[in-house]
């Protein structure tokens, strides 16, 4: 008798365990759910290489939270670990490649560098009695600008000896990986089993009460804002090392999937809560999720929404699980551990995520026949309507072939971009069509699906380092000179000019930049009064040839290196625009060659966005189908103008 009643205990205890693991752990719950899901949609998702890719396309961020751990544990927050993060990897390839230093002290210098922009941080908060809003937001500038000025705009080759944290280790295991879950013990030993530690979560959730205690909070404040600095560089330097090279632009948002990843993990904004182990499960989360939506071929539209949603479902659920009173622990009998009540609601919480989260991408994913043709293509970006243009092409082209083609967008982040690839890699398409966003990034991605027999067709842009099947593109450096050669002779071969440059450390900005400028050696009469960045962006156009025109009214022409940026500088020059001042753009895009038809806009370098996106779907389908392409595919450029506008 006693030996079964001590079974049952032992039976019962066992299942307590598991049902407070699950319910008394909103996180955890809702990865579950989240995992479940996926697998029952896709066959794909539960092989060991796509789990190994969630485990890497997580890295950066659970490392990037880790650190911000701290700072929300202690009431605080940090919007600069993107920036600290690429200044960091940008300090360290700067170092070693262009100065010589040693590899060693120049991965020192880095580590070094994130630090002590977490320092600052911290100086400006407890010192300069700044709120950790303002204090780190002006760091996230400053950081940014600073790798910009480093780097000069451009991406950096990363050292060999540090790019093996970005490669497998005997083949399958992922360096990345190894550097979270070191990342993680070193942040659950210093919360749990240090004085810091313990600080952090006195000043969170008392800071006067911390104070009279006895604590040192403003010297507390100084290591913790370091620490998250320290945690930045370390997942820059595992950022580059995948990318091998150092990307000024690298980890922009990321401080918000940090901080996403924290409070989905549990921690409260408000301090005093948080732990490493909530931390990483909501890193995880966010890989699941995006790893999952393109297994699943889900509009690169449609996903936003639905990573939006289930965010606030993981931390609904959590929010319920605490109001319910659920204590993880609690002894039994206590309204912690009932059957009914709390548990029942959140049993129907988690009923309730299953239930949207399955549904909603089912609903959005149209399925597709296992006998169909299956082809990936990522873009750089569908903020443009040049890219978006280029999708269609594609898109009509595929629907024409049969081809079952899924599109995503890498939002302009080259690691995101390597994530997409990776992805399309696991689910062993056909064919992968990329326009990258940085030529050298994308190398050990395209190398991978090398390596798995699945051909590449690079679009608009090359692919450095690793083997292509097809360049389908048109020259920007031609397109370049051709612009170059339109407005200096629209301007009788004198004036002063005013260049709108693209997104910094970008291709396309670097080539078409430098096609205008070789262009313009054969005309002396034109004065280059001023170059500026506006990002590609139309209103960022209209700001900065408003400013532009303060200093500069007497200019005479201007060139962007696309036309939504010229469609800004046509708005900021307003009547002047297509009569005392010529505006040439780039891309051909319907809004530029309207404003051409209109005569504001007096040129448009036109690419043909359609027509490329088409060329690369056919050549992706003929290296499916082991037939030989060409090694280059030219997709012709021409100069619109109101004389042949009607013509495209």
């Amino acid at each position: 008798m006693a030996t079964d009643t001590l079974n049952n205990r032992t039976g019962a205890s066992g299942a307590a365990v598991v049902r407070r693991l699950l319910l008394d752990n909103g996180a955890l719950s809702a990865l579950v759910v989240l995992v479940v899901a996926m697998a029952l949609l896709s066959g794909d998702f539960l092989t060991t290489q796509n789990l190994l890719n969630v485990g890497v396309q997580a890295a950066v961020t659970a490392i990037l939270a880790f650190g911000v751990t701290f700072v929300i544990v202690s009431a605080g927050i940090d919007l600069s670990v993107g920036s600290v993060a690429a200044l960091s990897a940008t300090v360290l390839a700067w170092s070693a490649t262009s100065e010589g230093v040693p590899v060693w002290l120049a991965v020192l210098m880095a580590v070094a560098t994130g630090a002590a922009c977490g320092l600052v941080n911290g100086v400006l908060v407890s010192y300069g009695k700044l709120p950790p809003f303002i204090a780190t937001l002006a760091m996230l500038s400053v950081g940014r600008g600073l790798s910009l000025v480093i780097s000069q705009g451009s991406p950096i080759a990363f050292p060999d000896p540090v790019s093996v944290l970005g490669d497998t280790l005997g083949g399958w295991l992922p360096a990345p990986v190894l550097v979270m879950i070191a990342a993680g013990l070193v942040t659950a030993l210093v919360l749990s089993r240090t004085y810091l530690g313990r600080s952090m979560y006195a000043i969170g959730g008392n800071e006067e009460a911390a104070r009279l205690s006895g604590l040192r909070v403003k010297r507390q404040k100084l290591a913790i804002y370091a620490l998250s600095g320290l945690f930045a560089a370390v997942a820059g330097i595992v950022l580059a090392a995948r990318l091998v090279s150092a990307q000024p632009q690298a980890a922009q948002g990321y401080e918000l999937d940090a901080i996403a990843a924290v409070v989905i993990g549990g921690a409260s904004l408000s301090g005093g809560v948080g732990k490493a182990s909530g931390t990483l499960i909501g890193a995880l989360i966010l890989a699941v999720l995006r790893n999952g939506l393109n297994l699943l071929s889900v509009s690169a539209f449609w996903q936003q929404v639905v990573i939006g949603v289930v965010i606030a479902l993981a931390v609904l659920l959590d929010t319920l699980r605490r109001r319910a009173g659920a204590t993880p622990g609690a002894p039994s009998g206590t309204a912690g551990s009932r059957g009914g009540g709390p548990g029942a609601v959140k049993l129907a919480v988690a009923a309730v995520c299953v239930a949207a989260v399955v549904g909603g991408v089912a609903l959005l994913n149209p399925g597709s026949s296992s006998s169909t043709t299956k082809m990936g293509l990522s873009l750089s970006t569908l903020n443009n309507p040049f890219f978006v243009q280029m999708k269609e092409g594609a898109q009509a082209e595929a629907k024409a072939e049969g081809i079952d083609l899924t599109v995503t967008d890498a939002q302009n982040d080259a690691s995101q971009q390597a994530n997409q690839i990776q992805n399309f890699t696991g689910t062993g398409m056909k064919s992968i069509i990329v326009n990258p966003v940085d030529s050298d990034a994308v190398g050990p991605a395209v190398r991978a699906a090398d390596k798995a027999g699945i051909p590449v067709v690079a679009a608009d842009r090359g692919v450095n380092k690793a083997d292509i099947a097809t360049l389908v593109a048109s020259d920007n450096v031609a397109g370049g000179k051709l612009a170059a050669q339109t407005l200096a002779e629209k301007l009788g071969g004198k004036g002063k000019i005013a260049v709108l440059q693209g997104t910094a450390g970008t291709s396309a900005s670097r080539e078409r930049g430098a096609g205008f400028a070789e262009g313009l050696k054969a005309y002396p009469g034109i004065e280059v009064v001023a170059r500026q960045p506006a990002d590609f962006d139309r209103t960022k156009g209209l700001d900065v040839m408003t400013n532009l025109l303060q200093s500069h009214p007497d200019v005479t022409g201007v060139f962007a290196e696309n036309d939504e940026m010229a469609l800004g500088a046509v708005k900021a020059l307003g009547g002047r625009a297509g009569s005392s001042v010529s505006v040439v753009g780039f891309d051909g895009t319907p809004d530029g060659f309207k404003a051409v038809e209109a005569g504001t806009l007096y040129a448009s370098v036109a690419q043909q966005p359609k027509e490329l996106g088409r060329m690369a779907v056919q050549n992706a389908v003929r290296a499916a189908r082991g037939k030989k392409a060409d090694s280059m595919v030219k997709v012709p450029v021409k100069v619109v103008t109101r004389k042949n506008v009607a013509a495209f």
